[in-house]
């Protein structure tokens, strides 16, 4: 990889690795500790994930406007500021406040990460994203296995931990990342603002393709809310829960080589990627469905997190072809606000299920909506398709 990707993936690497002291517990903070429902719960996340997709279109904008060096910058010292309110006072209505600042300052770096790892590498391809992607399992495993430890001991020193991390993050992105020059004819696309989007049939793909990746973020995000509380009323303890994250960064960082090898072998298209991955979740959800022991939940995560290492990748990697020179930040700010959209919508919709008819109902629901995104992924790009067998045509008939 190019030593500017390599700073990228760093970075990336130390941004998840301190918000994932913080996300997989927040949903068990507000439930246990703040003594609220799992309605309320998902209604703070809810305006959390709100605020991340205004960050993340934000990034987008910004990345193709001023550049990704001063987008991310700006993303970072607007979530150390809140990191830092929030260690100070982080009772209920300051927690609400600054969670949500945290979300849109968090949203903006995302997108223009995506979008400078794509014009850094001038091969194109997944090996970019598929790096970023693996970077921030990286950060979840360390973050979620060191938060467990320092909420067992202090639930407090969560709200610090995660500061530090995040300052660091700030040193490395202002000594590593100004000197990073994008894809030097992108770049002149991005920086004079003469391109508009007139492909729409190829938004109109990417926004298609999407639904299932919506849909598959508001099954996976359950594992962040409704599961997570549903493990503390088994007697699963904290420890044991932030395992389950450790398990699925380090298996998504230690089974590349294999994964890889099955992608490129037997999934010959990112359509098909998508969809096995799509299948895989829906078996995760049904084993999570019967499980009581805390070696189930084990297994359920061990096929959830295979379901992702197909599916993640693929979605900024398609993005990433589909979008116009010139638009890549905004086309990589699209897919990160539909993935927050599904963390946003997830909670809620996840908490009103368990709250009113239940966990299998829940489960039921999820597996439903993988057929959903089984669907959509299938046709999104058939206009496409059809746009270019005309052309053929055309150009046969005029030759």
């Amino acid at each position: 990889m190019p030593k500017a990707l390599w700073l990228l993936v760093l970075g990336m690497a130390i941004n998840v690795t301190g918000s994932s002291f913080l996300w997989p517990l927040n949903t068990i903070y507000i439930h246990d500790i703040l003594g609220k429902s799992l309605s309320v719960a998902g209604l703070v996340l809810m305006l959390n994930a709100g605020a991340s997709v205004i960050g993340n279109l934000t990034g987008g904008y910004l990345f193709d406007k001023i550049g990704g060096y001063k987008s991310i910058l700006l993303g970072i010292g607007i979530t150390i500021v809140a990191l830092i309110g929030m260690t100070f006072n982080h009772s209920w209505t300051y927690y609400i406040i600054f969670l949500t600042i945290i979300g849109f300052g968090s949203g903006i770096v995302f997108p223009s990460m995506y979008a400078m790892a794509g014009s850094v590498w001038k091969e194109g391809g997944r090996k970019p994203f598929n790096a970023m992607y693996v970077s921030q399992n990286v950060g979840v495993a360390i973050g979620a296995a060191l938060g467990g430890l320092v909420a067992d001991y202090r639930f407090d020193y969560i709200f610090l931990a995660n500061t530090v991390t995040y300052v660091i993050f700030l040193a490395i992105a202002i000594w590593g990342y100004k000197g990073i020059v994008a894809n030097p004819s992108k770049q002149t696309t991005l920086l004079n603002q003469t391109t508009k989007i007139k492909d729409y049939t190829k938004l109109y793909a990417l926004l298609t393709v999407s639904v299932g990746y919506f849909l598959c973020w508001v099954g996976y995000v359950q594992w962040q809310t409704t599961i997570s509380t549903h493990t503390q009323g088994l007697g699963i303890s904290l420890k044991q829960y932030s395992l389950l994250w450790t398990i699925n960064g380090a298996l998504i960082v230690f089974a590349q080589p294999i994964i890889s090898y099955i992608v490129n072998r037997f999934t010959k298209t990112l359509k098909m990627q998508i969809n096995v991955g799509l299948i895989i979740f829906m078996v995760s959800f049904a084993v999570v469905g019967v499980a009581e022991q805390y070696m189930a939940f084990v297994a359920a995560m061990i096929i959830l997190t295979i379901g992702e290492m197909f599916v993640w990748p693929a979605i900024p990697t398609v993005a990433n072809e589909l979008a116009p020179k010139g638009r890549e930040g905004f086309y990589q700010g699209i897919v990160n606000s539909i993935a927050t959209g599904g963390r946003m919508i997830g909670p809620l919709f996840g908490g009103l299920l368990v709250d009113f008819y239940g966990m299998n109902m829940l489960f039921m629901i999820l597996i439903i909506l993988m057929f959903i995104g089984i669907f959509t992924t299938t046709i999104y790009d058939r206009k496409i398709k059809q746009r270019e067998q005309g052309t053929t045509k055309l150009t046969k008939s005029v030759s």
